[in-house]
């Protein structure tokens, strides 16, 4: 049994993940010093196979569940998540206790460490040779650029830009915020912000679980929530949520929050890329979950569910 004053952190353990964890770490810390931290590593389906397209691990918590179940068997207090990777549904005696303030959401064109000369999406070659293996990345790329090849990438930042200067792709799609984070922001050729590439809902926002009953745990991670980042992700999980669509979807947004103001834009392409769905609401941060909500809807009454739910 721990002492209420130890905050123990359930964690992936490649690179990235440990960042986060100790950004997590450190800002409770700052928070609360009389607070310490421990960590729990635990591994989850999407760690132990690196081969399979996330596509067919299954749509939902691939990189979350077993990290979660480390917070309901009691073994660790939070469970800190890629925003990105975690499902909106519901798990009994977890909630979403805090969201820090949000990195780049933008994804990123990385070239080999060789290159020389422009990087753009539009410069690359025809027919080159681009790695990633989101959906959504994909299909945003075949609907811009339908020459390029665009293959499967699996396995940790490292292992990919490895491949890449091993000259298995011509140029990788990733988010700048896990290459920043990995101090590899050099690596980045370009951003690719919207409307050229929308990123994932929850992109560049990390996400700390909690269970419903802390409520020691829940008073310290109030402290560490950034209300713009809140109010963003929450329109964005909303959006997710009522277009039941899965974490690998091929739906892409882009959010504003300026003051009060939220402004949220969504896009969902079918997989072809051969066209695309874009629809947005603005309003005040405190309608941010209806915001989702409205947004989802108009994507609907355009047929985008048709991409969504087969």
């Amino acid at each position: 049994m721990t002492s209420p004053s130890t905050i123990r952190i359930a964690t992936r353990a490649s690179n990235l993940a440990l960042w986060q964890a100790h950004h997590i770490s450190n800002l409770i810390r700052a928070a609360s010093p009389e607070t310490t931290v421990e960590f729990v590593h635990v591994s989850t389906t999407g760690d132990r196979d690196q081969t399979e397209p996330l596509r067919d691990l299954g749509s939902f918590g691939v990189f979350t569940r077993e990290v979660q179940l480390a917070l309901l068997d009691g073994r660790a207090d939070v469970a800190v998540h890629s925003l990105k990777d975690l499902p909106t549904d519901h798990v009994e005696g977890l909630m979403l206790g805090a969201t820090p303030a949000r990195g780049l959401t933008a994804d990123a064109l990385v070239m080999p460490a060789n290159h020389v000369g422009p990087a753009e999406l539009q410069l690359l070659p025809h027919g080159a040779r681009v790695g990633t293996g989101s959906p959504r990345r994909q299909a945003q790329l075949r609907y811009l650029r339908p020459d390029l090849q665009l293959s499967e990438v699996r396995g940790n930042v490292e292992t990919r830009l490895r491949k890449l200067d091993e000259g298995q792709y011509d140029a990788l799609v990733l988010a700048a915020a896990g290459l920043t984070r990995l101090g590899l922001a050099h690596r980045v050729s370009c951003e690719l912000p919207p409307p050229t590439i929308y990123p994932a809902v929850g992109q560049g926002a990390i996400g700390v679980e909690c269970r419903t009953d802390g409520d020691h745990v829940r008073r310290v991670l109030a402290l560490i929530t950034d209300s713009s980042t809140l109010a963003a992700v929450t329109a964005e999980r909303s959006l997710l949520a009522t277009l039941r669509a899965g974490c690998h979807a091929p739906l892409g947004v882009s959010t504003q929050v300026e003051g009060d103001t939220l402004r949220l834009e969504a896009v969902v392409l079918p997989q072809d890329g051969s066209e695309r769905w874009i629809a947005g609401a603005s309003g005040t941060t405190c309608d941010a979950n209806f915001l989702g909500q409205q947004v989802a809807q108009r994507l609907l009454v355009q047929g985008a569910g048709r991409v969504l739910h087969g």
